[in-house]
């Protein structure tokens, strides 16, 4: 599986970092953290280009807010040297559920597992 796992990893990104980005990070990147979910992010030594590798699946909602807006050159430090301040009301970071069984469904969905009785709702019959 070795030669096969390299070959998928030249010519594909989902499958984590492909060749090319670990030759990249090797030569120029320089590690700034990571976040809770085993994430590492970089940036080369002129602080211009920053990026993500990520641990597992490569799904851009798997960033956390803090680690988004230092990606985007918003926060000019690092959430491990300048953490955000959080609100006590705040929610932690999920990733998007969308198209996995922990998606939400509202009350009647058709993709709950038993849907609630409609007492809202009558049938229209054709007179």
């Amino acid at each position: 599986m070795g030669i096969l796992n390299t070959v998928l990893r030249a010519v594909t990104w989902w499958n984590g970092q492909t060749l090319n980005t670990q030759f990249y990070t090797w030569r120029k990147g320089v590690k700034v953290g990571e976040d809770d979910q085993g994430n590492a992010y970089y940036t080369c030594r002129q602080g211009k280009r920053r990026w993500v590798i990520f641990n597992g699946e490569s799904e851009a909602s798997r960033v956390s807010a803090d680690w988004h807006g230092w990606l985007h050159h918003t926060f000019k430090e690092p959430p491990t040297e300048r953490p955000l301040a959080h609100k006590d009301w705040e929610k932690s970071h999920q990733e998007n559920l969308t198209g996995t069984a922990l998606a939400y469904a509202p009350a009647g969905s058709l993709r709950q597992a038993k849907p609630a009785d409609r007492q809202d709702y009558e049938a229209w019959q054709p007179e």
